[in-house]
């Protein structure tokens, strides 16, 4: 069993929880995450099993979230779980003030993490420190907010917003509720937090721990397929011979095409490659992206990195995901 699973988490769970509870219900001893969510958190998160766990890095970084923020008060931990450090009525705050605020959360920011978070620190876990009284100095790193839109809010002594937050990788949305009390000078802290997409996993797609104990107690679990998670990079599909030479990890010429695609010189092919059209121009540079390599009957190979050489390109293997004897046939 070799794919992913979108799991919708529950909440009381760390990450590690659900996944060692996966490892039981599939009797599986690979399986592993992407994009942690903290234990008070639900919602997705993406749960590799078998080689799959190998492709983690080359899923989708982006994220989106329903977030609660409620405002006048501040904890340790910027989240309602943590100790209250400042709770103080803010009855007069209003929404227009609110969204004015809300402007500078968008687009490239700086975002100091939260203390107890899971980011490492000279060897130590953020929370591990904190937990001991350690001194804390994290350095501010720039994250991406790609939108931020408000969709309710309850005014009140401890006024609430939820927020739908679209955002990339390493984004914490309590650094967001914090440091928006702290530009509001009131105080903020998250009160409640669903992850509605991650790495191109939907909530609307996604099995609970209920519902998958269920499907594999009937025989109807199956995992999602790989290619379906990897369909955000661009391919390649090569022929029989070639396919066997990649998954031995022996070099093979590719060359960009001018629509976008990549093909691969066939042994006995000369100069073909020579004639792409150097001049095309790409969103994002080609040689950045990884590529799915495929079988010419269409299986699903692996992953291969485009690395530009004195005598062409070439494709070099990062993950030979099915390289076993049935590819040399």
């Amino acid at each position: 069993m070799h794919g992913f699973l979108n799991l919708n988490k529950p909440a009381g769970f760390t990450s590690h929880d659900c996944v060692a509870k996966v490892r039981r219900l599939l009797q599986m001893k690979r399986v592993g995450h992407a994009g942690t969510l903290d234990p008070a958190a639900i919602g997705v998160l993406p749960i590799a099993l078998g080689k799959a766990t190998r492709l983690l890095q080359f899923l989708r970084q982006d994220k989106a979230y329903r977030a609660t923020v409620r405002l006048g008060v501040s904890t340790t931990t910027d989240d309602l779980e943590g100790e209250v450090l400042l709770a103080h009525p803010v009855a007069a705050l209003d929404l227009t003030t609110v969204e004015t605020a809300l402007q500078q959360f968008q687009g490239t920011i700086q975002q100091v993490p939260p203390n107890y978070s899971a980011i490492q620190v000279k060897g130590k876990r953020l929370y591990d420190l904190a937990r001991a009284g350690e001194p804390i100095e994290v350095k501010s790193r720039a994250v991406q907010v790609f939108s931020l839109e408000v969709l309710d809010w309850r005014s009140g002594d401890f006024p609430e917003l939820d927020l739908a937050i679209a955002c990339g990788p390493g984004t914490y949305i309590r650094s967001i509720a914090r440091d928006l009390g702290t530009v509001l000078k009131t105080g903020g802290a998250l009160a409640a937090l669903t992850r509605t997409s991650s790495s191109g996993f939907d909530l609307a797609d996604s099995l609970t721990l209920e519902a998958l104990e269920a499907q594999q107690e009937q025989g109807l679990f199956q995992p999602i397929e790989p290619v379906e998670a990897l369909r955000h990079l661009s391919a390649i599909s090569l022929s029989a011979t070639i396919a066997r030479r990649w998954c031995q990890g022996q070099r093979i010429t590719i060359y960009p095409t001018a629509d976008d695609r990549w093909e691969s010189v066939e042994d006995g092919e000369t100069g073909k490659h020579k004639d792409a059209d150097s001049t095309q121009v790409y969103a994002v540079d080609p040689l950045q992206q990884p590529l799915r390599v495929h079988h010419e009957d269409g299986r699903f190979l692996g992953i291969g990195k485009p690395t530009d050489t004195e005598v062409g390109i070439i494709l070099l293997s990062q993950m030979v995901f099915d390289g076993d004897e049935q590819t040399a046939n």
